[in-house]
């Protein structure tokens, strides 16, 4: 029921003035507690308590403007509001047939410098989220960001899982140390392995920012709804986190008009790890989307002719003699697709213009439409409607992304004209408007201008390099996936690679804000199959690719591997055959950050199970109740496990599978080996 409190009490306000609380504002489960606050001089904070711990003190809250040049800090109070709100919405796909939207919320209306700005936070189960709200108002129209002054006030020196604040990359690996030993400088020196960086600083980090309290209060800070905004990192200072927006070339951090709002500051903080992979709250904040026509919009998955070029087989470029993106090569992918039951072949490499792209910092490489001769792109795309699939576009922009936008009609209304639904975009490179950053606004405003135009030509969207997803994919459904994390191409990195932690670590992090085209199923781990100079190896075993479909989401699941690496193993392949890509239904059995996930999950319309688990480089024991399951049936239960010798550096491809009727009286029981994994179909007799 709907509740609302103006206050206009002249008491109350002002007592305020010298320095009191405002009102505090409780979690639907009274589990978590919220306090804003007024100082002596105007300062607005805001405090959070989890079960009547203290988890953020005090933080402050505001800006500073460059235009009109004002600082934003010491705010006169004109009033409260406070309601609340419980409903339950279906996403297009996703990890649950429905969501619900519960929390409390609190709008602060203040005023500083003339300028009135609203703070609204909402108080969810798993944790809050707030934003800044300049609304219409005479004589303040545009303004220029120069800094937010957003503070997150940890009270101990938390264990994190970090990497380096950049403001063009995320692909770095993640990190696990103290609050008060974060080096961002020395952690981005030991990586030689990505192609463009942007260091902030030696104590600056991304979010999503994953911690863990001495205690046990997991607690982790991202947003939520970027848009029109740049990306904020996180600058560290003792204990305190401050908002680092991404600059432009000039320096300028955002463009604004009002009424404008800005994304979501997230923070999510439960006592178990489980619930922070269960949340729904970055997701919740985001706009429904303005689609009215979804239909065309479909979960996939897809073969790749893709990891052929990073091992060394073949190469983008039509010079020097390994191109891979040739007819009877991608047919021989189609064939192999449609045997299986695949919706679909991604093709890189098809298109003119690879030999001159890379690091050239220049526009008018490629126009997306001009195949090279050797791709027959008319005659494949027919072949593979007749087989019952379709090819994928590749748009690498190379980083000229102006350019990009220039061709964008032309380019989504000849992949119509192919039959060509999905689209994977890449932005390799730096940045063209020369001085932008991946992160920045004039960056963020094109990812979004993507996806519109996409829509517009009924496409469905894959965008790697891209800014960290934020929950966007429920108001651009159709921008399904993307990269923008450390994936598994990374296999082939020659000085730290994937790790096997890392896998552990992406549901607590990059994950939290949306599916990740990762690219799993790797199933030839020596990568020197096709150039014996190759000494690096994917740190991972078979079992523990095939649980990847399950513990890291994405609508858009590619079977990474070559064809023939997948023949010689079609038992293990049946499970990437059946792994469903959308869901009903998400359990979070047992996980802790940087050691275990398992996860099971319920197929979108079928009574379909699937469960995937996943270890870092120590083996251990697990156990899963099946008390999921429907009471009274009987299902099939097939085990793809680590063998008893499994162990991702000397014998990865060792695996077993076995068979056993089960109930939800069940329990599983396995090991999984180091850098290892298991994964089980359960299937309703």
């Amino acid at each position: 029921m709907l509740r609302k409190l103006i206050i206009i009490c002249f008491c109350l306000v002002s007592g305020l003035v010298s320095g009191q609380k405002i009102l505090p504002i409780f979690s639907p489960n009274q589990q978590l507690t919220l306090q804003v606050n007024r100082s002596l001089d105007g300062r607005l904070t805001y405090q959070v308590y989890y079960k009547s711990k203290e988890i953020v003190g005090l933080s402050s809250l505001g800006f500073v403007l460059k235009k009109p040049a004002v600082s934003l800090q010491n705010f006169t109070l004109l009033g409260v509001d406070t309601s609340s709100h419980n409903s339950v919405w279906a996403p297009v796909y996703g990890e649950e047939r429905e969501i619900r939207n519960q929390y409390k919320e609190l709008i602060v209306h203040g005023q500083s410098a003339e300028i009135r700005v609203d703070f609204i936070f909402r108080v969810f189960n798993d944790g809050i989220g707030f934003r800044y709200q300049f609304p219409e108002q005479t004589g303040f129209q545009h303004f220029i960001i120069d800094e937010e002054l957003t503070q997150f006030q940890m009270t101990g020196d938390h264990n994190a899982f970090w990497i380096p604040g950049d403001y063009d990359t995320n692909e770095y690996t993640y990190q696990k140390t103290h609050l008060s030993e974060i080096d961002a400088t020395k952690a981005a020196a030991a990586e030689k392995d990505i192609a463009l960086t942007a260091l902030i600083g030696p104590h600056a980090v991304q979010s999503p920012l994953m911690m863990k309290s001495a205690e046990g209060i997991y607690i982790n800070i991202h947003e939520a709804a970027l848009i029109n905004y740049p990306v904020m990192h996180l600058g560290l200072s003792g204990l305190t986190f401050t908002s680092l927006l991404t600059p432009d070339a000039v320096g300028n951090k955002a463009y604004l008009q009002t009424p404008f709002s800005t994304p979501w500051r997230t923070i999510l903080i439960s006592d178990r790890a489980e619930d922070i992979l269960a949340s729904r709250l970055i997701l919740n904040l985001n706009a429904p989307t303005a689609l009215t026509d979804v239909s065309w919009i479909k979960p996939q998955k897809f073969m790749g002719m893709w990891w052929e070029m990073h091992i060394g087989k073949a190469n983008w470029p039509l010079a020097g003699g390994k191109h891979g993106a040739n007819t009877a090569n991608v047919k021989r992918y189609i064939d192999f697709a449609a045997k299986h039951g695949f919706d679909g072949v991604l093709v890189e490499g098809w298109n003119k213009g690879w030999e001159d792209w890379f690091g050239n910092w220049k526009e008018d490489v490629f126009d997306f439409v001009s195949p090279y001769p050797d791709y027959n792109i008319d005659s494949l795309s027919a072949y593979a409607r007749a087989k019952g699939l379709r090819l994928i576009m590749h748009h690498e922009t190379s980083g000229a992304v102006t350019n990009y936008e220039r061709r964008m009609a032309d380019a989504y209304q000849y992949m119509v004209d192919k039959g060509i639904n999905t689209v994977k975009t890449g932005y390799v490179g730096r940045i063209i408007p020369r001085g932008e950053h991946h992160d920045s606004q004039w960056m963020v405003n094109h990812y979004a201008r993507v996806a519109e135009k996409a829509a517009a030509y009924k496409l469905m969207v894959d965008s790697h390099e891209s800014a960290h997803p934020t929950g966007l994919h429920r108001t651009y459904p159709n921008w399904m996936a993307s990269e923008a994390a450390r994936g598994s191409e990374f296999n082939n990195a020659p000085t730290l690679g994937i790790i096997p932690e890392h896998t552990t670590i992406l549901p607590f992090t990059r994950l939290l804000g949306g599916p990740m085209d990762y690219t799993p199923g790797l199933f030839h781990m020596s990568l020197n199959q096709f150039d014996a100079s190759r000494t690096t190896r994917v740190r991972s075993t078979l079992a523990k690719q095939l649980a990847l479909y399950v513990t890291i989401y994405s609508p858009l699941q590619m079977a990474a591997d070559l064809p023939e690496n997948y023949e010689g193993h079609l038992d293990a392949f049946q499970f990437i055959k059946d792994v469903a890509v959308d869901w009903d239904e998400k359990r979070v059995i047992a996980a802790e950050p940087g050691e275990f996930v398992t996860i099971a999950r319920k197929a979108r319309g079928r009574s379909d199970w699937f469960i995937g688990s996943i270890t870092d480089e120590n083996a251990r024991e697990m156990t899963v109740s099946l008390n999921f399951l429907d009471p009274g049936a009987r299902y099939e239960a097939v085990i793809y496990r680590d063998a008893d010798t499994a162990d991702f550096e000397k014998n990865p491809e060792a695996y077993v599978i076995t068979k056993s009727i089960v109930t939800r009286n069940s329990k599983l029981s396995f090991r999984l080996q180091r850098g290892g994994g298991c994964a089980v179909s359960l299937k309703k007799l």
